[in-house]
């Protein structure tokens, strides 16, 4: 008998895991062919398993995790890989007339009938998150067909035909795609190919740690460089010198860049590949986990019409994500913006962006004199590496343009000193810098395990130090939608160095780093440790986490 169903909105809200404005925000922003649970979602106001624990009560169909799920391996023989993957269901078991199988969405009745009518079983349905279902699908189906065609190939030599290598049915060019497939759905930031005396070991970065995913035979070391090489349009012939280059691709139907970096070895070329992936990297400001406080003092920094703007921090730790955020917030058609980068990770509309390329002279010091005479109003570039360069970057902040950079510093107050080093005036200094901010990226507990717990009395002391008061914090127990880890994506600490008249004048008379950071912590100033600490008190990282990247003054 049919019982009225609440609706998933009205659900959500009484179990606490959504407000009222924020599902009125979201059915604002739904387009009519969007499920309410896509939308909530994309926003980050649920989790994944929240929805389905939430579709579990409203439909009365069970949820399952696949984790370690013991698959059938004759399911896999009767439901098509391409149609599983169409739908993104999972065949489970046969049990008489039944195949079960675990959905993503389990009211796509058009995908149930599908295997209804191409199987000839009825069909009883579960609900597994995507991610899970995606996991299972590549663990089951993939059993790795092209490692298997290669193996059973001869050893692969120097003679080989390379032009096998742009054949979409080569096992070398589906090996390749397998790798860049599966390192999306990890949601991985770099791919490392290693090359080692026995073995190639591909190497994913997830959530900023590094992981072994494969070992290859050494054989398929040149087959594998050779077609990464084609496909970023780098000298094949060539594996003396490092090389770099970009590859375009489509993988699960949505557009990835990578940028590609090969380096010779004493074992043969190593290759690590960036993902840029265009829709994480056209954040908004406040999706970017600024501190009110932090977050209020950068808008009013850029609304400012002239003046420097740096973020500092160590590879990796996102602040070409923060400078694109920054400037989205100021672009608009009254406003001519201008970038010069090494290399430009993402194509901006709007926005002149410059590539850096020092064969034919185009530094970023040259860059940045012919941007001054194309009337901009924002200039970004994208790192400050020599005198030249910061000397121009100063000039322009001081002609009445906003300039934004990256300079490698470990905080915010040695970058004063840094530049000061690199032979900049100190009074040019003082008239020209806005705000230094100093950022690191720290895992974030997964939302699905997370679990409280009582600080010890160390821990205690530790935040009662910084002027915190804990009585419980988090951490994560480990599921199968965090690999068992604890930790799902990442978050930015900040901390932020408003330069105002005060230290406009310590940095005139050339104050050492100490006094600045005596005078910072006067006025209140949140460094790295505070800024991670208060995250950590509000159930988003652990301590663990922030110490790892930041240390106590």
């Amino acid at each position: 008998m049919a019982k009225d169903r609440k609706r998933l909105g009205d659900l959500l809200v009484e179990s606490g895991l959504i407000s009222n404005q924020q599902l009125e925000d979201a059915l604002q922003i739904k387009s009519p062919e969007q499920k309410l649970g896509d939308v909530l979602l994309q926003q980050g106001y649920i989790t994944e398993q929240q929805l389905i624990e939430i579709l579990e009560y409203q439909l009365g169909i069970p949820h399952i995790s696949l984790y370690r799920y013991p698959i059938d391996g004759q399911v896999t023989d009767i439901v098509p890989k391409e149609l599983a993957m169409r739908s993104t269901l999972m065949p489970l078991k046969i049990i008489g007339e039944k195949l079960f199988i675990a959905m993503a969405d389990p009211m796509d009745y058009f995908a149930i009938d599908d295997i209804r009518l191409s199987t000839g079983f009825e069909v009883e349905v579960s609900i597994a998150t995507k991610d899970d279902i995606i996991k299972a699908i590549h663990k089951y189906y993939e059993i790795d067909e092209a490692v298997e065609e290669l193996l059973e190939e001869e050893k692969v030599t120097e003679e080989k035909d390379f032009e096998a290598l742009s054949d979409t049915d080569s096992p070398m060019v589906k090996l390749v795609n397998q790798i860049l497939l599966r390192a999306v759905q990890e949601r991985a930031s770099d791919i490392h190919i290693d090359v080692q005396e026995s073995k190639v070991v591909i190497r994913y970065r997830v959530d900023g740690v590094l992981r072994t995913e494969r070992t290859l035979p050494k054989h398929m070391q040149n087959m594998l460089s050779a077609r990464i090489k084609i496909m970023a349009n780098l000298d094949i012939t060539e594996n003396r010198v490092p090389q770099d280059g970009r590859i375009k691709v489509n993988i699960d139907y949505h557009p990835i860049d990578l940028r590609v970096s090969s380096l010779p070895t004493v074992y043969g070329e190593k290759i690590v590949m960036r993902i840029l992936d265009l829709s994480s990297a056209l954040n908004r400001l406040d999706k970017l986990g600024f501190h009110p406080e932090n977050y209020e003092n950068l808008l009013q920094m850029l609304k400012k019409p002239n003046g420097i703007i740096l973020i500092t921090g160590p590879t990796g730790s996102g602040k070409s994500s923060t400078l694109y955020a920054s400037l989205n917030q100021l672009n608009s058609e009254e406003v001519n913006i201008i970038t010069v980068e090494d290399p430009v990770e993402y194509q901006l509309e709007g926005i002149n962006q410059i590539q850096v390329n020092s064969k034919v002279g185009l530094t970023f010091a040259s860059g940045l004199r012919s941007i001054l005479r194309q009337d901009p109003d924002i200039i970004m570039v994208g790192e400050i590496r020599d005198t030249e360069t910061a000397e121009i970057a100063v000039r322009a902040s001081l002609t009445g343009h906003l300039v934004l950079s990256t300079i490698h510093t470990n905080d915010s107050i040695s970058t004063v000193n840094r530049l000061i080093d690199m032979d900049i005036e100190p009074f040019l200094l003082a008239a020209s810098l806005s705000g230094i901010i100093s950022q690191r990226l720290v895992r974030r507990i997964c939302r699905d395990c997370r679990t409280d717990y009582e600080p010890s009395l160390r821990e205690q002391e530790f935040f009662k130090k910084r002027g915190l008061f804990v009585d419980k914090l988090y951490k994560g127990r480990g599921c199968p939608n965090c690999n068992m880890t604890g930790y799902r994506d990442r978050l930015a600490i900040h901390e932020m160095l408003v330069v105002d008249e005060k230290i406009k004048d310590m940095i005139m008379n050339e104050r050492s780093s100490t006094e600045l950071r005596e005078y910072a912590e006067k006025t209140g100033m949140m460094f790295l440790i505070d800024d991670g600490l208060i995250k950590v008190s509000e159930g988003l990282t652990t301590t663990e986490e922030v110490l790892r990247v930041a240390t106590e003054r």
